[in-house]
């Protein structure tokens, strides 16, 4: 029996890859099909020698660099790919994943990374980013956000059985979608990570610099207490203001390859995290490798970290993404780290292991093959 997977995009290999990387350990005979592959070679061992299936889009002069701005063409490329020769369809979605065109016969399963977030609740967030927020370009911009959703919702409807990477993502699969979905978090390579029970006097923010990751918040915070050191790792288009931003206790290191970021999370008293995550996988690598973490109290990170009314706590929230609530967390950290102990961290990121996540998937996917009768049972066996 046939099987394909169908991604949104291969740029980095970040949460949504190994998501992808663990699927296709279940379905290792499965083809992949993706709006562009623009993946490093660097990055590709995963892949193996799979040839990739691109869409028009991969050919479109200038297309690695303007993809983003070519937004409105994503569900039409992704419902050119003919796919009426597989049995199982799966699609790995944080955009437009889930419109790729599945037929009677077929069974067509969503692992939903989050709805597209810019087109939804965020909108009015990543227009204010943009600088599109007023203006002459809003009123265009905004219109085809609401073409968006109109196909968004459309493309939703086609989907058999939705699957999410957290509780706080399968409400907004509800509210946008009005569909249900079984909650299954994303696969967290543990063993990538080495377990540290003896910690040094820095903290940690590693991941993209981007505006949504508030790291300025938490560089800000770290302004305000110039007796706590802080690590700042990783790229993107803030860096370069984070650096001019820093104070003398504040390192902005820019990307670390595997091997630092292992050393830095193992290392760290705390790691610091003031985004609004689906999921969150940073978070969880820290308590993988024994680090307590200090975050945000809303979204996925209320699922991945057990604050200190929890039983073996692994971390604490702060209220506000303010540079003055965290560095009120951060003084309560001090105050009670004694009584998180870097066993149950590491503990606690074991519920979120790469084969729990595979466990649970490949029988989601049976559950669906069930009810939705592809006339292909094989593939569960296949597995």
């Amino acid at each position: 029996m046939r099987v394909a997977i169908v991604a949104d995009g291969l740029w980095v290999y970040g949460g949504a890859e190994r998501v992808l990387e663990a699927i296709l350990e279940i379905y290792p005979r499965a083809d992949v099909f993706t709006l562009v592959d623009f993946l490093p070679d660097s990055n590709r061992g995963w892949l193996g020698d799979r040839p990739i299936r691109t869409s028009f889009l991969q050919r479109l002069p200038g297309a690695r660099r303007y993809i983003r701005r070519l937004l409105t063409l994503w569900p039409i490329a992704i419902e050119q790919f003919d796919l009426g020769e597989y049995d199982l369809v799966v699609s790995s979605q944080f955009s437009v994943a889930h419109g790729a065109v599945s037929g009677p016969g077929q069974v067509h399963v969503a692992y939903t990374h989050s709805p597209m977030r810019y087109a939804w609740d965020l909108q009015a967030q990543y227009l204010r980013q943009a600088n599109l927020h007023a203006g002459p370009k809003t009123l265009l911009v905004r219109s085809m956000l609401h073409r968006i959703r109109m196909w968004d919702t459309l493309a939703a409807g086609r989907i058999d059985e939705f699957s999410a990477n957290s509780h706080f993502v399968a409400e907004r699969i509800r509210k946008y979608y009005r569909r249900d979905s079984r909650v299954i978090y994303p696969p967290v390579f543990l063993d990538r990570f080495t377990f540290r029970g003896k910690k040094d006097d820095y903290y940690l923010s590693l991941g993209r610099l981007v505006a949504y990751k508030c790291v300025d918040a938490i560089v800000a915070a770290f302004g305000m207490m110039p007796d706590r050191k802080l690590i700042v790792a990783g790229d993107g288009p803030m860096l370069k203001a984070l650096r001019a931003a820093a104070t003398p206790n504040v390192q902005v290191l820019g990307a670390v390859d595997a091997a630092r970021a292992d050393a830095l999370m193992g290392g760290a008293r705390a790691y610091v995290h003031a985004a609004v995550e689906d999921f969150g996988i940073a978070p969880v690598e820290a308590q993988a490798a024994g680090t307590p973490v200090i975050g945000f109290g809303k979204g996925g990170l209320l699922e991945t970290v057990r604050d200190l009314a929890a039983p073996r706590p692994t971390g604490l929230f702060f209220e506000d993404q303010t540079a003055d609530s965290l560095c009120r967390a951060v003084e309560a950290f001090e105050r009670v780290r004694a009584r998180i102990d870097p066993a149950d961290c590491r503990a606690n990121a074991a519920r979120f292991s790469r084969q729990i996540f595979q466990d649970r998937f490949a029988d989601f996917v049976r559950t669906a093959i069930d009810r939705h009768g592809a006339g292909s049972r094989e593939i569960a066996a296949a597995e």
